[in-house]
């Protein structure tokens, strides 16, 4: 029954297919940032989700660490340097969001997006700086 068919997350890219394929959805973006409490309109939820005035983004090109129910303490403890760093990084300055392929959100009804400021994507960023993976298109332990 193809209705009841799972949906599949975000293919497997490398970050640089993933900036070239990125369709731009919204440029000079510029907010100020803060981690999550009970409000929730524009903060950093984990190193991978943010809220941008109201709408929940999930960082298209990346995976980071879990914080909210981590499977081991190492994973929170980089789970939440990627958080910390993802709140550094949007606040130093305006950046782009863009989509890869047709694919808008995730099962979770959060905006599959890649965030570019220049011409590198965050998500490398967060890469580089061992704080997370390149998206394999499945979730992968971190302890």
């Amino acid at each position: 029954m193809p209705w009841l068919s799972p949906v599949a997350e975000p293919a497997a890219l490398t970050l640089e297919a993933a900036a070239e394929r990125a369709t731009l959805v919204r440029a000079g973006v510029s907010a100020q940032f803060s981690i999550c409490g009970s409000v929730r309109r524009t903060c950093v939820v984990d190193g991978d989700t943010f809220w941008l005035d109201g709408v929940k983004i999930r960082i298209a090109d990346i995976d980071t660490p879990e914080i909210g129910q981590p499977q081991c303490d190492r994973e929170y403890q980089l789970g939440m340097k990627a958080t910390y760093r993802l709140v550094e990084l949007l606040n130093a300055g305006p950046f782009e969001l863009r989509t890869i392929g047709d694919r808008d959100e995730d099962r979770f009804g959060r905006k599959l997006r890649v965030v570019i400021r220049g011409d590198r994507s965050l998500g490398d960023q967060l890469v580089s700086e061992g704080l997370a993976r390149t998206w394999s298109g499945r979730r992968e332990p971190w302890c």
